[in-house]
């Protein structure tokens, strides 16, 4: 855990974290924003431990920092379950195939493991 620092400097370091959580989260540098954690933890932990000893433009371009970045890891995290739910799809794709038949009812084709199809020129 970091140590605790000046208001100012806690303040311009939270400023610069929440830019570079920003480019992580907009390279999909999903790593790097766990390793951010505990540091971003700390430095709002030192910014509030004395809020008023911030002006209020620069408390509000924090909280603009910090709602963007929430937005951008709110977006981050449903392509991470729209990616898991594409996945689960395609498995129970895998073993069958569903189509509907002439009469309009849905019909069901199992497909077993040693089913293949080549391609012949």
């Amino acid at each position: 855990m970091m140590q605790p620092q000046s208001t100012d400097l806690a303040l311009d370091d939270l400023s610069a974290l929440l830019d570079a959580e920003r480019e992580a989260l907009i390279g999909g540098d999903l790593e790097s924003l766990a390793d951010m954690y505990s540091t971003k933890e700390a430095l709002i932990g030192s910014v509030n431990q004395n809020p008023e000893k911030h002006d209020l433009k620069s408390l509000e371009a924090l909280d603009r920092k910090v709602r963007r970045n929430q937005l951008l890891l709110d977006g981050a995290l449903e392509g991470i379950r729209e990616v898991a739910r594409r996945m689960a799809a395609l498995r129970e794709t895998k073993g069958s195939l569903e189509t509907y038949g002439a009469d309009g009812r849905k019909h069901s084709i199992e497909m077993n493991a040693e089913t293949s199809v080549e391609k012949r020129a």
